[in-house]
């Protein structure tokens, strides 16, 4: 009698401590800022194109469109449509963006300006996918380019490098009406470019070489668009009590706050030495969401809802479990270091363990 009345005390009490240690779990619903980025595999040119804003070489005819752009939260739908086909040599990146405009206008002639005061087209490239070191290029309906480069995100303290110059970029606008003609209706007017790969395989944190079958780089995609007034029979920013409104930004892959500089939540390009994507297998990562997850918290703890975890004392760790869908859960562990903090993720999918600190630098244990 005496061994059953031990016995269920210790259960009792080993009961107690799972309860215990459950309830010392914090559960965090991040469902709502994980991004799910959109991909696309790029297709080889054996051809010579003719960059004159207009795509009517059969390299082009033969690619495919992307998606139509979405405003950049998610949320409404853009006024005009967006979309972007894209090729690769091996001496370029080849983009073209077709863009529906009733009103097509520019003012900004001075290269190097910040093109996004007109309305514009914007690429950004990140060739190893970690957010540090990429090149961002912007062009309006003027063929007037912006080329920079960040060695970080502007949330981390990234500098932009205005002295980053694609030289060799070559670049066409084609417009299907007129220009700075408020008196007639246009088309759409298109962009196409030709992005020279050299500076951008400098950029690469492994073998600096030409892209190979499967390689993946990320990519998205930017429109701005301003409301305007008409002055004297020339287009304007619009201004209410005497402040510019805010501009449209649509997006390709969806970025669900008005910030491009998260280049996490970038879609993904997927290179083919093929010039089909017709029997191409998209190598999606078993650990993608994962990996969006970890910088969610990242940037949940740095600027957001958990930064209250900053006040631990270092040395601190705190077991959570993260939805990251409607039915999803995954275990992280924080960290209060002397520098900031690291939370640690292992994958049941891969067996792999990722660390992501108070820099947004994901690793790999």
């Amino acid at each position: 009698m005496k061994q059953i009345s031990i016995l269920v005390i210790l259960i009792v009490v080993l009961s107690c401590n799972d309860r215990s240690i459950e309830a010392s779990i914090e559960t965090i619903n991040l469902a709502d800022a994980i991004i799910n980025p959109k991909h696309y595999i790029i297709t080889k040119t054996d051809t010579k194109l003719v960059i004159d804003g207009i795509a009517n070489e059969t390299a082009w005819a033969n690619s495919k469109f992307t998606s139509k752009f979405i405003d950049i939260e998610g949320v409404k739908t853009p006024r005009y449509e967006t979309k972007v086909k894209m090729l690769w040599d091996d001496r370029y990146l080849y983009v073209y963006a077709k863009m529906e405009e009733p009103h097509i206008w520019g003012d900004i002639t001075k290269r190097d300006a910040i093109i996004y005061l007109n309305n514009d087209f914007e690429v950004f490239i990140d060739p190893s996918q970690t957010g540090y070191g990429y090149g961002e290029i912007e062009i309006n309906a003027l063929n007037t380019v912006w080329d920079l480069y960040l060695d970080k995100p502007y949330r981390s303290g990234g500098k932009a490098n205005f002295h980053w110059n694609l030289n060799a970029l070559k670049s066409a606008v084609y417009v299907d009406g007129s220009i700075n003609n408020p008196n007639k209706l246009d088309n759409f007017w298109a962009v196409e470019m030709a992005i020279p790969l050299k500076p951008f395989l400098n950029l690469k944190n492994r073998s600096k070489t030409s892209p190979i079958e499967g390689e993946q780089w990320k990519l998205n995609f930017s429109r701005v668009q301003w409301d305007f007034n008409i002055v004297d029979g020339k287009y304007q920013r619009k201004k209410e009590d005497g402040k510019f409104l805010p501009e449209y930004n649509w997006v390709w892959s969806n970025q669900k706050v008005i910030n491009m500089h998260e280049p996490e939540k970038w879609g993904i390009l997927q290179f083919t030495e093929q010039t089909s994507t017709e029997g191409i297998i998209y190598n999606e990562d078993p650990d993608l969401l994962l990996k969006q997850v970890a910088y969610a918290l990242y940037r949940e703890t740095k600027f957001k809802s958990l930064k209250f975890y900053l006040k631990q004392d270092v040395g601190t760790s705190k077991s959570l479990r993260v939805a990251y869908t409607k039915s999803d859960t995954l275990s992280a562990v924080f960290h209060k270091t002397n520098f900031g903090f690291e939370y640690v993720i292992e994958s049941q999918i891969s067996n792999t363990t990722y660390s992501i600190n108070e820099q947004g630098i994901l690793k790999t244990l």
